[in-house]
This record gives structure tokens, sequence and C-alpha cells, in this order.
């Protein structure tokens, strides 16, 4: 899709569920200057929207300086309050045609699980990237729905739209996802809740 230009970045990197600390930004903005990161998506499910306004105008400011793409979880009204890139929407959020009217010509992504009808459901509703999973067992999110390597190939002979790869993706993993073609890789445990690697660390694994 015209919004979405492919390039050397291919992380789609997804906030921790709470963001209560300076830490985090710093961390962030050492993330940010490995150039491997094209979208951040803030998803904060518990926190309240004045809060999340307040930490997405800091992050944007961020994104604008390392020249990456600011995704809003679920709500289209804060993501034009905070003047992010888009917003990404499930399956149980407002429809994609009503997400269009709040967000003229920003990117809306949107959640097709494990499903070839979903996914041919998001194309056909225009959406600009479509993200399936989950691929592996996550801590992050209960898994739901499981998608193997089969539904990736379908998605890619049918549409050139990017696809995000979702789900308990690691340093283990990752690399059969890249070679079948996925463009952006979705993580967050990986990164925020790793024992062993600090998050810049994480990042720099992943190549």
């Amino acid at each position: 899709m015209k919004k979405i230009k492919y390039s050397k970045k291919f992380i789609y990197l997804i906030s921790p569920s709470k963001i209560k600390n300076v830490q985090f930004y710093e961390n962030l903005k050492e993330i940010f200057k490995s150039k491997k990161i094209y979208f951040f998506q803030l998803r904060l499910k518990t926190t309240p929207a004045k809060e999340i306004f307040l930490i997405g105008k800091k992050i944007k400011k961020l994104c604008r300086k390392y020249n990456v793409k600011l995704i809003i979880n679920d709500n289209p009204y804060l993501a034009k309050s905070i003047n992010a890139d888009g917003c990404h929407i499930g399956q149980k959020d407002m429809n994609i045609n009503n997400v269009r009217k709040i967000l003229n010509n920003k990117i809306v992504g949107i959640t097709c699980h494990n499903s070839k009808k979903l996914i041919n459901k998001a194309i056909t509703e225009k959406a600009d990237y479509i993200a399936i999973g989950a691929f592996f067992s996550s801590k992050t999110k209960k898994v739901k729905f499981r998608a193997d390597l089969n539904l990736l190939k379908y998605a890619k002979k049918i549409t050139k739209i990017p696809i995000v790869v979702i789900g308990g993706i690691k340093l283990s993993n990752y690399k059969k996802l890249l070679l079948n073609k996925a463009n952006f890789l979705a993580i967050s445990g990986y990164i925020w809740n790793n024992k062993k690697y600090k998050p810049l660390e994480a990042i720099e694994k992943i190549k």
C-alpha cells in the first residue's frame, strides 16, 4: 500500500502492557537508534485514556525524531488526538470504514488471527496491513488462535498488503517467519520481559 514503504526496518515493536518509569523512554530511544523499528504500537489495555494521551505525546516526539510510525491500539479517537500515524484494530473493535472516517488517510491495520476469511475481508476493506498469528505461544497475551506458515504463504500469495506476524516471536524462532516473507515481526515480550538481555541487546540480536 502507498502508506507503508518497505525498508530494512522489519520490526513492529509493541509496548509493554504498562509504562511506569522514565527508564522506558531511555530504552525506547536506544532501540529506535538501532534503525530496525518501522512501527511502534502503544498498547495499554488497562491504562486510562488521559494517561495514554500523555504517554503517546511523549512517544510521538521520539517516533518523529527516529522516523518510526506510531500506531495506537484499539482507539482511533485517541490516535487522532495524539496525531499518531495510525490505529490498529481487532475484530471486536470499531469496523475499518468507521475508523477511516475518523482518521482519514492514516494507517489502519487489522488483526486477522488465523483466518483466511478475515484476511480476505481485510483485503476487501483495504486495510493498510494485516496482522496474523499467534505463531508461537506467548506470555504477553493468552493465545486463542494459532497460525502456521501455510497461512502466511497463503496471505503472501493473494495480496501485496504488508503482513505483520505476531505471537511469541523471539530469537529462536523469528528467522523462519522472515524466510517465508513476513514483512514485519510484531515483538513485545522478547524485548520488555527478557530475563537474559536488556531491551537494546534483545533488539540487536534480531538481524
